[in-house]
């Protein structure tokens, strides 16, 4: 399977990224497993979670998602063949990017992995009240210590990440290699009009989340009132304007043009996007599962791609 750099790291991934949200929270740990299996069988090598999952769910106090991962990791999940990402700021019981916290959250999240090292350590979100030399010190440390490869930034705006590439620069101290922002067919200005000129400046790597829309974008849903009784209403009500309509009826007509489903053609198009290098995406079941992977296989025709673009505009 073809394999893209994250940057200058020298880590090369598959162009999707398993997003291990789900483990531990609405995947058991079997069909986590099952999952995992599925995936790497396949020939996709990259997984992505954070200490803080899932910490929002009634009954559960984070690091379940990382703890699911090291399960699987020992029983014989091939670690050699696997990027693992991970993510450091976010979680209430370690939060922020000092360096002491840095060091103890990282050392928490290897023993749940149950791994020494991890691919891609992340800062989870900006920390303004931390130099950015304190935090890319401790990071430099643990890429001393060979406990991470490379570090990325997640939640950063344009300005800040920029601002962390220049003091890596003048310190000396290693540089974020890869950002993981939200972006799909529905939110993309963000993406599109500030981190993408400082990604293609920088040659940086970028995995983004929310890459379905937190399913708006899966073919589930075709008009506000399929989100009724849905745990999702809340959330997604305000996806269905004027533009969302749009966007929806013209994924449904690609999709149905190119004999796809529609959250394989919105990983397609992101797939297809300057400047990312794969899209996370989750899944629960071997079906869902397979239909995000086969975006991979999945070249739409220029005229689709454009399609999508204008109505998303």
């Amino acid at each position: 399977m073809e394999k893209r750099e994250l940057g200058k790291s020298g880590i090369a991934i598959a162009p999707l990224v398993f997003g291990g949200n789900v483990f531990g929270w609405t995947t058991d740990r079997q069909q986590s497993f099952t999952l995992l299996d599925r995936f790497t069988g396949q020939g996709f090598n990259a997984i992505d979670t954070a200490d803080v999952y899932s910490s929002w769910a009634p009954g559960l106090s984070g690091g379940e998602s990382e703890t699911v991962i090291g399960e699987w990791l020992a029983q014989g999940g091939r670690r050699d063949d696997v990027v693992l990402m991970t993510k450091v700021g976010m979680w209430e019981s370690r939060k922020g990017l000092s360096a002491a916290n840095i060091e103890a959250a990282l050392d928490d999240s290897l023993r749940r992995l149950q791994t020494d090292h991890v691919d891609v350590y992340f800062a989870h979100v900006d920390d303004e009240s931390v130099p950015f030399e304190e935090t890319l010190g401790a990071f430099s440390r643990l890429i001393e210590a060979g406990k991470v490869r490379a570090i990325g930034a997640s939640n950063h705006s344009a300005d800040r990440l920029q601002a962390a590439l220049d003091a890596a620069k003048a310190a000396g101290l290693p540089r974020y290699e890869m950002v993981q922002p939200a972006y799909n067919l529905h939110d993309r200005k963000d993406f599109e009009q500030s981190l993408l000129p400082v990604i293609q400046s920088e040659r940086l790597g970028a995995v983004s989340y929310f890459s379905l829309a937190s399913g708006f974008l899966s073919g589930k849903y075709r008009t506000k009132a399929d989100l009724e009784g849905s745990s999702r209403k809340g959330f997604l009500e305000g996806y269905f304007d004027d533009r969302g309509a749009r966007i929806l009826t013209a994924l449904r007509e690609v999709a149905e043009g190119v004999g796809a489903p529609q959250a394989q053609v919105a990983l397609a198009w992101l797939m297809s996007r300057p400047g990312l290098t794969a899209p996370i995406a989750s899944a629960t079941s071997v079906q869902q599962l397979d239909e995000i992977m086969g975006a991979v296989a999945l070249d739409l025709p220029t005229e689709a791609r454009e399609r999508l673009d204008a109505a998303s505009r």
